[in-house]
């Protein structure tokens, strides 16, 4: 049976554990070495390692999402997988007695027994391994035989795919257990380089760095927009979380904030920063309710109105209202649209 190619790229996942894991190891590795290689780094080597910190969190943010995203359309293809499963099992069942009430008829007349013990087995595999041993049973029933022998590689080809999709799924879940190690051990990096710093200078390095968690949404709900907007203020000081989309309590990340703020609105975006940047009509003029890209696409925030956006910046801070200044203004790539 061929491999459905949804499951071919959940095996490939496998790689992102290591690829993930070399690629930050050697990124904290050059850090470091350059921290150690220099005594008294410059101001604008702390802000310049910050940033490029910044940089790769946003990127391991971005994996992070996707294959959470795949994961969760896994679980979701496993569901029916188990269903269709449970059905055709009901069928092989039904099948399988009525052809046992054949052979022991055939064994009752003395012409046939060997496929008693073969039709005991729940195991569809094996019953179309044996095969040939039920056409053995007089012409009469071949109609019952060729269904139950259906039925058998329906059942067969079922739990088949719902192996292979729960390998997949457990291969998703080792990346994302990696992929979360990989995004820590960057964080703690950068939260050590940030502590060299007064507030004025994180600001300029990474996001989040001088907002506030306390403000009253100013902008009217009449219009989706608004919504987007006032589900945004009403989630200030919710924690971040790597590929958090709500609610409160279960955090959120940046463009979990996002699509969940224009999903209240009653509109439907896409999950990553990069898609929702690549999907959505840009802007030139910001309004309130807009996605502000930053970053190479790798982080989002909604626009609030009067110079400032709503954003989860990274771990370890909570969902704050930001002015767009330092580091959102120097890594402004630009604005989408719901």
């Amino acid at each position: 049976m061929r491999t459905a190619p949804w499951v071919r790229s959940i095996v490939r996942r496998r790689v992102t554990a290591v690829a993930v894991a070399v690629f930050v190891s050697g990124l904290l590795i050059g850090v470091t070495g350059s921290a150690t290689a220099a005594p008294a780094p410059t101001l604008s080597q702390v802000q310049a390692n910050v940033s490029k910190l910044q940089g790769q969190l946003d990127k391991l943010g971005q994996q992070f999402d996707q294959v959470q995203q795949e994961l969760s359309t896994a679980d979701q293809r496993l569901a029916v997988i188990n269903k269709q499963e449970t059905v055709f099992a009901a069928s092989f069942t039904t099948l399988r007695r009525q052809v046992g009430n054949i052979a022991i008829a055939a064994y009752e007349d003395g012409n046939f027994n060997s496929s008693l013990a073969l039709l005991s087995t729940g195991n569809p595999q094996e019953v179309l391994n044996r095969s040939s041993m039920l056409q053995q049973l007089s012409s009469s029933n071949n109609a019952e035989i060729s269904q139950f022998l259906a039925a058998a590689r329906q059942l067969n080809a079922t739990q088949t795919m719902a192996e292979r999709t729960r390998t997949g799924i457990q291969s998703l879940k080792n990346s994302l257990a990696a992929q979360t190690t990989a995004m820590t051990k960057v964080y703690n990096q950068q939260k050590t380089l940030l502590a060299q710093l007064t507030p004025a200078q994180a600001a300029a390095a990474a996001p989040g760095a001088t907002g506030t968690t306390h403000a009253v949404d100013p902008i009217a709900t009449t219009t989706q927009a608004g919504k987007a907007v006032a589900f945004a203020y009403a989630q200030l000081g919710c924690p971040y979380v790597f590929g958090g989309t709500g609610p409160c309590a279960d955090g959120f990340d940046c463009s979990g904030l996002t699509q969940q703020a224009w999903a209240s609105a009653g509109i439907s975006i896409e999950r990553t920063s990069e898609d929702q940047w690549a999907s959505l009509p840009h802007v030139s003029t910001l309004e309130p309710g807009d996605i502000m890209v930053f970053s190479a696409a790798g982080h989002v925030g909604i626009y609030v109105g009067n110079n400032e956006l709503i954003d989860a910046p990274h771990t370890g801070a909570d969902v704050e209202l930001v002015s767009f200044s330092g580091w959102y203004q120097t890594n402004y790539d630009g604005a989408v649209r719901p």
